[in-house]
């Protein structure tokens, strides 16, 4: 059965105090238990499709393995409807890192990925990214016509986020959506990881606003320019500043504000 991202539901819709039945389409959001070689790791709200992607991703940025480690991938579960509701992530024990991790009972929900991390969960370390220059702001116009033109999930419900990953010549290399930011960036990510092309990335762009989580995934997938249609939060901003990371936000018409 097709995972569809979309579903329909009725409802009644008031205009001036007339009430009036109508059937609208809504993104689509379901719990997926993630394992890691068959113990629980997390549990993550999220929209249908792309779960190895996303697992791959999530579990690159989470510091379980590297790019180099080439897992197995498996769905576990579905229910009724036909979603995938669980999966394993299983390869050499040795080359993953799960020590302090694995069965954290951590609800990762739609709206925050870094939802429990400690003080020290959140430096980051150990990715050299690379030096580079800013886009110009035509490639930072045409890189977000671009993925507009892409969202369908939120052409039909406007209920989905999206992130896109381009090269240095602006082509575009992935495109996903789903009801959470930082979902979208992890199945962009992982889907860059199973295409073997992660090496390409030059730039991640978001279409609502950059906290913490997302600097840290884009930090790990080791990309060196990030920019979003909305607002940073001042740790998103430290933490580019530090990391080397251009980040460019309020990416709206033709204006965008660089931070570092």
């Amino acid at each position: 059965m097709e995972q569809k991202p979309v579903r329909r539901y009725n409802a009644h819709k008031v205009v001036q105090g007339t009430a009036q039945p109508v059937e609208d389409p809504l993104t689509v959001e379901v719990m997926l238990s993630i394992y890691v070689n068959g113990e629980p790791y997390t549990i993550t709200m999220h929209t249908p499709g792309d779960e190895e992607a996303l697992a791959r991703g999530l579990l690159l940025s989470e510091q379980v393995y590297t790019e180099k480690e080439n897992p197995t991938f498996k769905i576990t579960e579905a229910n009724d409807a036909g979603y995938i509701t669980a999966v394993n992530i299983s390869g050499d024990k040795n080359a993953f890192r799960t020590e302090g991790k694995v069965n954290r009972t951590l609800v990762s929900v739609s709206s925050c990925g870094m939802c429990g991390k400690t003080e020290a969960e959140l430096l980051l370390t150990g990715v050299d990214i690379p030096v580079h220059e800013s886009p110009s702001a035509e490639r930072v116009q045409q890189m977000f016509r671009t993925m507009r033109e892409h969202q369908n999930t939120f052409d039909s419900s406007g209920g989905s986020h999206a992130s896109a990953i381009f090269d240095e010549a602006g082509n575009l290399l992935v495109i996903k959506e789903d009801i959470g930011r930082h979902n979208a960036v992890d199945k962009a990510i992982g889907q860059l990881m199973l295409n073997g092309t992660l090496d390409q990335a030059f730039c991640i762009i978001v279409s609502g606003r950059v906290s913490y989580e997302i600097v840290s995934k884009t930090y790990r997938a080791g990309i060196p320019v990030l920019a979003a249609v909305s607002a940073p939060s001042s740790l998103a901003v430290e933490s580019c500043r530090s990391a080397g990371i251009t980040l460019l936000a309020f990416c709206r018409d033709d204006k965008f504000t660089n931070y570092s």
